[in-house]
């Protein structure tokens, strides 16, 4: 296919343009619009194309509807999207690390543009549930309206705002997201109420993906945020059809009347579309006529998309992590409880596979008592003089920080709580669930609860053995997206594998590491060896799986 330029600016590289094949494509009525323009129909009248007015807005008296609250994020929205085939989760992440702890590839960012109820949010969704990929980030530009001042308040409920301009959109604020999540950092989103018209007090968190797919009116009109897309797409929809959704969405979600949409789409939203947005058009890589309704479209943006994931090789590399630190010596961040004869015993009747169930919790419960009592004392403390009973003043130490929180990656983690509740007075408790794909051998997070403020805590991060270190690199990774500071992170574990220890270590140099015992091995299922078995299982009294890890059956991998 040659090169070649139209409409005043050349064809995006690695995107097929209709006016330079030699013959057209075979799909009806193609209206040539940009670089690629899929599955348009032959212009028709905008009365075939647009829906009956006096069918879908109520009669000419009727009272107005009750004005329904509506925002951009929705704080009580679960963070997943369940579709016809599965269920996708919107606010998990991959672990895109390499052995070094660092980021390997960045998200794959797709843009949509298009007039004001073109039916963009439809089509992502379609997007997401053709792609059926676990990490998809829907990101939408309507959070991002800037805080308004008391007077432009008085505009907005009186239809005289324009929130169809550029400079009503917090761009700095859109660009700072959008690298953070590419980069597969977390992100607080605003959440904008738009009965209202302003931001909430709470901000929604979202995490990196795969894919993250950025929707609004103004999504192409900044040139440092298309630097960001990787796929710029344009919605194309009839101008009747546009109105009639806008009118029918702001009279029965928002509570406004006729007479003020119809104000403020001819004095704010059809300027608007024909100056700031109609010629994004000329930018956008791909141009879907018809909106949702062209599946011709959609199927082959997927394609596009899949391609493109496989190209960038979102894999964990396990065998990479296997060999990153052979033959080098155990860091200085490990801390290995004393080997006394009484550790040793307990190792060796939770290790015996003919130990009971029984006797392998309480051993086990013993072994944690003692592990955290020993975590505790690298703690920081400080003098401090208290007075005695006898009137005495005694110089002492107290902690010095703020509290302390634990938190138990799901599920072998959580048998560990009892036994910090135990020694740490009031201690508050969080929850990671990692799992690990049965397809890909990845360790993905499922879910999340972190108290608040957990970046002014000292963390005791807890899972029962760590082999390869793929989880328990995670779970750190997410503590820091919270902002945890790294040295105020303690990785506790009974067992570790030398693997486990260097791939956390060398990641994360500041993270505490500390045990009751390091075995060397680790085999080609990576199990530990000589090992502890499948602690979950043993613990919890559950069916081992033939080729199941040292840690949970489907649960976290190291």
């Amino acid at each position: 296919m040659m090169a070649c330029t139209h409409l005043g600016s050349p064809c995006r590289p690695g995107f097929p343009c209709v006016l330079a094949m030699s013959s057209p494509p075979a799909y009806p009525g193609i209206r040539v619009s940009g670089c690629w323009t899929l599955g348009a129909e032959g212009s028709s009248s905008s009365s075939s194309n647009a829906e009956s007015l006096d069918r879908l807005l109520p009669p000419v008296g009727a009272g107005r509807s009750p004005r329904k609250r509506t925002t951009s994020q929705c704080k009580s929205e679960p963070p997943l999207l369940r579709t016809s085939k599965r269920t996708i989760y919107t606010a998990g992440r991959p672990p895109w690390y390499n052995e070094h702890g660092t980021q390997s590839k960045e998200a794959f960012a797709i843009g949509l543009g298009g007039g004001s109820a073109s039916g963009k949010t439809t089509v992502a969704r379609m997007i997401i549930e053709a792609l059926d990929v676990p990490w998809v980030v829907l990101l939408s530009m309507d959070s991002f309206y800037k805080v308004l001042t008391r007077q432009q308040q008085e505009q907005a409920a009186h239809n005289n705002f324009n929130f169809d301009h550029p400079d009503a959109f917090d761009f700095d604020l859109i660009i700072s997201t959008l690298k953070k999540l590419k980069q597969g950092k977390s992100v607080k989103v605003p959440i904008y109420d738009f009965t209202t018209h302003s931001r909430k007090k709470d901000w929604k968190t979202l995490y990196g993906a795969n894919v993250i797919i950025f929707e609004g009116i103004m999504a192409f009109a900044d040139k440092t945020l298309l630097e960001l897309l990787d796929m710029k797409i344009f919605v194309d929809t009839d101008s009747d059809i546009r109105l009639v959704r806008r009118l029918r969405r702001d009279i029965s979600e928002r509570g406004r009347d006729i007479e003020g949409v119809i104000k403020q789409y001819n004095k704010f939203v059809k300027p608007a579309f024909d100056q700031y947005i109609q010629p994004t058009m000329r930018v956008a890589d791909i141009v879907v006529p018809r909106g949702s309704g062209n599946t011709v479209a959609i199927d082959l943006i997927v394609q596009h998309v899949h391609s493109q994931l496989e190209e960038r090789k979102l894999r964990w590399d396990l065998a990479a992590l296997a060999s990153a630190h052979q033959c080098h010596p155990l860091p200085r961040t490990l801390s290995v409880l004393k080997s006394t004869p009484q550790v040793r015993g307990m190792h060796t009747i939770i290790r015996d596979r003919e130990t009971s169930r029984d006797e392998f919790i309480f051993y086990s419960k013993r072994l944690m008592r003692l592990l955290i009592e020993h975590a505790l004392s690298f703690l920081p403390f400080q003098d401090c003089v208290v007075q005695t009973p006898q009137g005495q003043d005694y110089s002492g130490k107290c902690y010095a920080g703020k509290q302390i929180t634990g938190v138990s990656i799901l599920r072998a983690g959580e048998t560990m709580e009892p036994a910090l509740r135990a020694v740490c007075k009031d201690v508050r408790i969080g929850t990671i669930l990692i799992q690990t794909n049965q397809f890909t051998g990845e360790p993905e997070l499922h879910y999340l609860r972190l108290p608040k403020d957990i970046s002014d805590d000292h963390v005791i991060l807890m899972d029962c053995t760590v082999s390869t270190g793929a989880a328990a690199m995670m779970a750190v990774r997410v503590l820091l997206d919270h902002d945890v500071p790294e040295d105020k992170i303690f990785l506790l574990s009974l067992l570790m594998a030398e693997m486990g220890v260097h791939s956390v270590a060398y990641a994360f140099p500041r993270v505490r590491i500390i045990t009751t015992a390091v075995d060397k091995r680790i085999n080609d299922l990576f199990r530990i060896i000589p090992g502890i078995g499948n602690f979950g299982d043993r613990y919890f009294g559950t069916d081992a799986v033939p080729d199941g890890s040292d840690e949970e059956e489907g649960g976290s991998a190291g």
